[in-house]
């Protein structure tokens, strides 16, 4: 099979462990661009937070800069990640 070629993935150990990790989170950032009121709809409609519960992260996000708001697999949180980024939060996966 002449001119066939193999292209060699390389990851760092960092990729590598963070693959194997089963539970990845989702973090919400403080930002100085979105209201309590926008943070706390948000995780609501889209996380199934109670009013309650959603004031209380949102208040965690104030006072401590960020919050963990979901655990689950990598896709799982990369989707509701997208989902609220487009919403305008300020958020990571873990």
């Amino acid at each position: 099979m002449a001119g066939t070629q193999t292209q060699e993935e390389t990851f760092t150990l960092d990729e590598i462990l963070s693959s194997l990790k089963t539970v990845h989170r989702l973090i919400l950032w403080n930002d100085e661009v979105n209201t309590f009121d926008h943070v706390i709809y948000c995780l609501m409609k889209y996380l199934d937070y109670s009013e309650n519960q959603a004031d209380k992260i949102a208040w965690t996000v104030h006072n401590e800069g960020k919050c963990a708001i979901l655990e689950g697999s990598l896709t799982e949180m990369e989707v509701y990640r997208k989902i609220l980024k487009q919403e305008g939060l300020t958020v990571s996966v873990d």
